[in-house]
């Protein structure tokens, strides 16, 4: 064997050596980058919600005292309290009687264990249930959150913006926050959860405001327990479209439904008026939007911003919700995307 025939077998092996070096490298890269997707699978995840007995609750709440009542609908009566091995306060909502006893069969349990998934920062989670005969109780956050019906339409002897008063009347860009707020967490429910949440009935009294003045949506998925009552006499009229009421294959809560209740919530932050059962705000106040006249439609309340672009374009979207057929109706997401160009136009 010559001289240049060893170089040639040489150079082979090395090569043939830098190949499985190159390989093998390329091997570690590929583990090494499965690591983190191991990881996050092992991340913790939201806790279904804890099956409490009708004792600890009776305890949480010293037996349903009615001193420890901070709110009250047609769903049921909220109490604050502590459950066991707990240190913080808890809104305890305990289910009205007659809604228990026409929902007597319905799975409860599972159901409050699948609403309990639900986790966002626009949305009041649900920690906890109790079930026994004639008793339905679902426990939520608490944290001192008052309603955005009470700051809208139960405050009006406070005026200023959310900076002079822990209940003080919101100004112009808190309304913006809470409205984009608000979207976020329906569209959270209706588009990440699987299967879907559809709300039931979005209002003010559902919308909770927090100490930083952010918009959490409470009682989702509830609505189930009307399913046997007349739904006229149960605090859903003005809130749901006119299709709600009709019988057809989409008569009933939908996703549709829900962004109508948003639209509504909208006109009252822009209004400063209650909606009433027979729809009078929006028939009051979709032609002052169609006209452009915003100095008869906004908050007299508050001083007109500077630019109110903003909300002319909150009171487009408030009409394109309530303005428009189920199938015409803008979904959540789009809804969502609007208003939170909009909030991010604060900052």
């Amino acid at each position: 064997m010559s001289g240049g025939e060893i170089i040639i077998i040489y150079n082979v092996i090395l090569a043939i050596l830098a190949i499985i070096i190159i390989c093998l490298v390329i091997l570690l890269f590929i583990c090494c980058k499965k690591k983190p997707i191991k990881a996050e699978e092992t991340l913790p995840t939201k806790q279904i919600a804890c099956s409490y007995s009708l004792m600890d609750i009776h305890g949480a709440t010293d037996g349903f005292n009615y001193r420890r009542i901070i709110g009250q609908g047609r769903i049921g009566s909220v109490y604050v309290g502590i459950l066991p091995n707990g240190d913080q306060q808890v809104a305890i909502k305990r289910i009205h009687p007659r809604l228990v006893l026409s929902n007597a069969g319905f799975g409860f349990t599972s159901m409050m264990k699948w609403l309990s998934l639900a986790y966002h920062p626009n949305i009041v989670p649900i920690l906890g249930f109790s079930e026994a005969p004639g008793e339905r109780i679902v426990i939520t956050e608490f944290g001192g959150m008052l309603s955005l019906d009470f700051y809208l339409h139960q405050n009006r002897d406070h005026d200023g913006g959310a900076g002079s008063g822990g209940t003080s009347l919101l100004d112009w860009n808190c309304r913006l926050r809470v409205a984009a707020g608000t979207a976020r967490g329906i569209e959270y429910l209706h588009e990440v959860m699987a299967p879907h949440i559809v709300h039931g009935c979005i209002k003010p009294s559902n919308i909770l405001i927090d100490v930083n003045f952010c918009a959490r949506v409470c009682d989702y998925g509830l609505y189930f327990f009307l399913t046997c009552y007349d739904k006229r006499e149960l605090g859903l009229m003005g809130y749901v479209d006119d299709e709600y009421w009709i019988g057809n294959e989409k008569r009933g809560c939908s996703k549709e439904s829900d962004v109508y209740g948003l639209g509504v919530v909208l006109l009252e932050l822009l209004s400063g008026r209650k909606c009433d059962q027979e729809s009078l705000l929006v028939k009051w106040a979709l032609p002052l939007i169609k006209e452009m006249k915003f100095g008869e439609f906004l908050d007299n309340r508050l001083m007109l911003p500077s630019d109110i672009r903003p909300l002319v374009r909150l009171s487009k979207v408030a009409l394109a919700c309530v303005g428009n057929s189920r199938k015409s109706r803008p979904s959540i997401v789009q809804v969502a995307n609007i208003l939170n160009s909009l909030e991010v136009g604060l900052l």
